[in-house]
């Protein structure tokens, strides 16, 4: 379900009859697909669509009362991109669902009592394991919320939860001026287990030292960003040809710094994709912040830029991300197809080796290219190229295999929040998670070369019950750890660790630029944490005040303005389904 709250519209998925990334038109023309897509756009806006009532499940009923509701997304001091939080249903004698009541079983609606309109975009996602995850997106920011939860028009759980004082949006600058009330908020853990082995090769950080030594080692050759956080501004000098990848870092390091304070600190981004520090540990040493480290160097972790864009661009830019996946995890176990399935690039020899395996044993493994690069000459051995498969459309099958490309398969986060069994290579190449996960109790392992696919496709095949018990242990561990808050909480305590380390000031270097925060001349906040903070010129207005007296005419360009951005990430979502993308991740 999905619902625009203060738009005065409701679009539920029933009208579209949404799975995973395809919308199913019952025409097959793109341009008619389009223009119905436009068209259902429209008469959302001018509020003509009804909204349906609930669907029941059949046999146990759902019960308001008994049924629960909890999450981050129901605090008013948690910001994150997009908010969220969940429902377990429950029937009148306090049994869990386990299946889904069906996914229009619930309504939320989020409003402001002080306020006409909340531009708020809500979504409600059916997990098919009697949950559901509520995600929502914030366009602006508000004084109080009330969280409305119904069931046939019935109040479900405390509802209407109460978030009181002001709750800010992702895009207001009003950092929590105190990182131990902001972890606690956030509920963060006490510590990493990847961050404190990173982190113990490096007793002191000088850097003086590494902003005279890192460029004179790395700058020629690699891609690098050389960072300043200074009072909680973010200054930047980029080092090589290739920088496109800054963009990333710099979005989060903006969105981090708009909601807490972040200590001072100086640090280096690699932006390719191999870790870089190849030097033992009795050797001198330079820390490098890297999205992926290896055995065999000495880089400070970071989540993925893949993982920390699908944070920042939940219920945005990106279709693919830790919640949307969870609500499209194909068939349910006993109907997924009993074959080992994988889709990608030719970025690793094994990769090739996968698909020539894949040809002798189509019956075990459905393995194929859908994209040449590395290997163009081979094509004629290892082709043809399939086309690009909906990555929700992975969970048709129940062993989802896991293989490196140039460094670790970034696509790891995603397989284990579905609901199939990961069959993961062993590897050199880690992610900052890699070391919390536990060989068959979140995924299958296999050799390095492959050796033993067949034998362990064929263990899962005769030990249903338990590689089904891999796979919702390894969802589960996907659901614990790799959602958006914890990523957050991942990058603030390695910038506070790090920092802890310094034995020189961190200085704003001689060609540093700032970074400078985005603008929201649409919507505006007053940032009330502490006193004379000044967001926009208008900042010493309440928020209630200032759109009274900016009223009308604002007020409806701002609903237009955001009708146009909702349009913009439903066309985005339209445009995955023309061109179903398949990356090397």
């Amino acid at each position: 379900m999905v619902i625009f709250t203060g738009l005065k519209f409701h679009c539920k998925r029933a009208v579209w009859k949404r799975q995973g990334t395809k919308a199913f038109s019952e025409e097959p023309s793109h341009r008619n697909m389009l223009r119905k897509l436009l068209s259902l756009f429209v008469l959302c806006c001018l509020g003509l669509l009804e909204q349906t009532p609930p669907v029941a499940s059949t046999g146990a009923v759902p019960s308001a009362t008994r049924t629960l509701v909890w999450g981050s997304g129901l605090e008013a001091n948690i910001v994150l991109p997009a908010r969220f939080f969940y429902i377990q249903t429950v029937d009148s004698s306090g049994r869990n669902f386990t299946s889904s009541p069906g996914e229009n079983t619930f309504e939320v609606k989020i409003v402001s009592p002080v306020e006409q309109f909340t531009r708020i975009w809500v979504q409600v996602l059916d997990r098919r394991d009697g949950s559901f995850l509520v995600r929502y997106r914030m366009y602006a920011s508000y004084t109080d919320l009330h969280v409305h939860i119904l069931l046939n028009d019935k109040h479900v759980a405390k509802s209407p939860f109460i978030l009181k004082g002001p709750v800010y949006h992702d895009g207001c600058d009003c950092p929590q001026p105190s990182g131990s009330v902001w972890k606690k908020d956030m509920q963060c853990p006490v510590s990493f287990p990847q961050i404190e082995q990173d982190l113990a090769l490096f007793p002191r950080v000088d850097p003086d030292r590494n902003a005279l030594e890192v460029p004179q080692r790395f700058g020629q050759r690699q891609s690098l960003c050389h960072y300043t956080i200074k009072d909680n501004k973010v200054y930047i000098k980029t080092l090589g040809e290739h920088v496109g990848f800054r963009i990333f870092m710099d979005a989060f390091l903006l969105s981090l710094t708009r909601k807490v304070r972040v200590p001072d600190l100086e640090f280096f981004v690699n932006l390719g994709d191999w870790p870089l520090e190849k030097r033992r540990p009795s050797e001198r040493l330079h820390p490098i912040f890297s999205w992926c480290g290896s055995n065999d160097t000495r880089d400070v972790v970071m989540p993925t830029y893949d993982l920390t864009e699908s944070v920042l661009e939940t219920m945005g830019r990106v279709s693919l991300d830790m919640m949307s996946v969870q609500a499209n995890t194909g068939p349910p176990w006993r109907e997924k197809n009993a074959t080992a399935f994988w889709r990608g690039r030719d970025s690793r020899k094994e990769r090739l080796e996968l698909v020539k395996l894949a040809r002798a044993h189509p019956d075990m493994v459905d393995a194929a290219f859908t994209n040449f690069f590395f290997f163009k000459h081979d094509e004629s051995l290892y082709g043809p190229l399939v086309k690009h498969v909906s990555f929700f459309d992975f969970f048709k099958y129940k062993y989802q295999i896991n293989i490196d490309g140039t460094v670790a398969a970034y696509r790891l986060p995603y397989l284990l929040a579905g609901d199939s069994v990961v069959l993961k290579q062993d590897s050199g190449y880690y992610e900052h998670f890699y070391s919390q996960l536990r060989p068959w109790e979140h995924y299958i392992p296999i050799r390095a070369d492959l050796a033993d696919l067949q034998e362990k496709i064929h263990w899962a095949r005769e030990q249903d019950e338990e590689a089904r018990k891999i796979a919702v242990a390894g969802q589960q561990f996907a659901r614990n750890h790799l959602m958006g808050d914890s990523i957050f909480c991942y990058y603030y305590k390695l910038f506070q660790e790090y920092a802890k380390l310094q034995v020189t000031e961190p200085k704003v270097r001689e060609g540093m630029e700032q970074v400078e925060q985005p603008t929201d001349d649409l919507f505006p906040c007053s940032c009330h944490r502490t006193p004379q903070v000044s967001i926009k010129t208008q900042a010493n207005l309440s928020i209630t005040a200032y759109r009274e007296e900016n009223g009308g005419r604002n007020v409806c360009t701002r609903d237009c303005i955001l009708a146009l951005i909702l349009l913009q990430s439903t066309l985005n979502w339209a445009v995955s389904v023309l061109i179903t993308g398949d990356s090397d991740i």
